[in-house]
């Protein structure tokens, strides 16, 4: 058994990753603020499946001095880092929040840690804006980092100050540089998300906008396969450190997961079609073959299949109490 802290710990990968570290006998101590919207129905099951002394939930600020208490009292083998500012957008409109949030919050988790001798840090790094718009595609950790907005920028000074603690305190981070995460407790009301937002939209009957031609390309990996990637970071030697891509290689343009999607959903109406935003990339995928050979790990889920789990998702969420069947 092992114990571990989460931060992120309500959010969409973050609860994922809670239930799999509860399911396979470890202890957790969850880290959430709930400021990003983050329902506290996603750790419903970890409650409800609690055994006494198993799982503890902390609703407090990456960023707040407590912190550092919290992490001493649960003495984690691993700490799993998913709380950040994720919002490209927002960055843009309020820098200093995003530094605040993602670099100052991993200052302030590597000073916790530091204090407590946490021997692992995982870190959920940005693989889709850490390269910025790199000449190859699949894109390896080879390729130089160009952050292209305040977030990526943010993220990527957190896989910094993690190898300056790496060098400095002993301290063993493993960066996992994630594609574009998808699948259940992913929020279809927000910023991010397409699949969800896609998903929910069509469910409703509102329209679906794709920004600019619909030839842009995302490196779509389940949220299942990302936990599994945490899993296999923390279970690596503690001599192993450094960034891996958490991604499948494969790049799908907006057009093909909007028929994706539709198919799943049995939708018929076509997307509507805006301007592409400013700033943001036109192809993005992550070479995963360093993470397999390294960490052992590799995507397991099919995008058509991780769809219809998604869909199956949101069918419930929308749709909670079905009517009856009423035999004849």
């Amino acid at each position: 058994m092992m114990r571990t802290l989460v931060t992120g710990a309500a959010g969409f990968i973050g609860s994922t990753l809670v239930d799999r570290l509860l399911e396979e006998g470890h202890q957790v101590t969850g880290v959430d603020n709930l400021s990003a919207g983050s329902p506290t129905a996603n750790l419903g099951s970890a409650h409800r499946h609690n055994r006494p002394g198993r799982f503890t939930f902390v609703a407090v600020d990456v960023r707040h001095p407590t912190l550092s208490d919290i992490v001493a009292e649960s003495n984690p083998d691993v700490v799993f880092h998913l709380a950040a500012q994720v919002d490209v957008r927002k960055s843009v409109d309020d820098p200093q929040h995003d530094a605040r949030n993602n670099v100052l919050g991993t200052i302030n988790l590597l000073e916790a840690s530091r204090r407590a001798r946490v021997p692992r840090i995982v870190y959920a790094a940005s693989g889709g804006s850490r390269y910025g718009s790199p000449a190859t595609l699949p894109t390896t950790e080879d390729a130089t980092a160009d952050p292209l907005s305040p977030y990526a920028v943010s993220k990527v000074a957190g896989e910094l100050y993690m190898r300056a603690y790496a060098d400095m305190y002993g301290l063993a981070p493993i960066c996992l540089a994630l594609a574009n995460v998808y699948g259940p407790r992913q929020d279809p009301n927000g910023e991010a998300g397409v699949v969800t937002i896609f998903g929910s939209a069509m469910m409703s009957g509102r329209p679906t906008t794709i920004y600019g031609d619909g030839t842009a390309t995302r490196d779509y990996v389940y949220v299942d396969d990302v936990v599994n990637a945490f899993v296999c970071a923390a279970d690596t030697p503690i001599t192993t450190t450094g960034t891996f891509n958490i991604g499948t290689g494969v790049q799908t343009t907006v057009t093909e997961l909007h028929q994706l999607i539709a198919a799943a959903v049995g939708a018929s109406r076509p997307p509507d079609h805006a301007e592409a935003r400013t700033g943001e990339l036109h192809a993005s995928a992550l070479d995963p073959t360093q993470a397999g050979r390294v960490l052992g790990w590799k995507p397991d889920t099919d995008l058509a299949e991780g769809i219809e789990r998604t869909v199956d998702w949101l069918r419930a969420l929308l749709d909670p109490h079905p009517a009856a069947l009423v035999q004849a």
